[in-house]
């Protein structure tokens, strides 16, 4: 199907929270962001991002979501790191034919990320 408008691209992202201030404390700690504080609290774009933007893939599932995935410069040491900082492991570390490899955890408040290395 063409259409004659554009594609959009994945820009930005959002962590819905039950306890804001825990999850503040688990991303931060996992991925060294610098989290802000408030109602909102902002994440700013990191360095080492895909040059060509964020891209995606639709596939099959036993039920319905969303999973983000992070780049990470070493998978088992953040995998083990999730694990310190409440985090459950969904998939053990799994090399992708020619590409990454990758490893599911659920963060504390149970959504579904991926740690990627490339």
């Amino acid at each position: 199907m063409s259409s004659p408008d554009w594609s959009r691209p994945l820009v930005h992202f959002s962590i819905d929270a039950v306890d804001p201030g825990a999850q503040r404390d688990f991303y931060s700690s996992l991925f060294n962001w610098d989290v802000g504080e408030g109602p909102l609290m902002q994440i700013p774009a990191g360095i080492g991002g895909p040059e060509n933007g964020i891209a995606g893939h639709i596939s099959p599932a036993e039920s319905p979501g969303f999973q983000l995935y992070f780049q990470v410069r070493d998978l088992e040491a953040s995998l083990g790191r999730a694990r310190e900082l409440g985090a459950q492991a969904t998939r053990a570390p799994f090399q992708i034919p020619g590409g990454a490899k990758i490893a599911g955890v659920v963060d504390p408040e149970g959504n579904r990320i991926v740690l990627v290395q490339q």
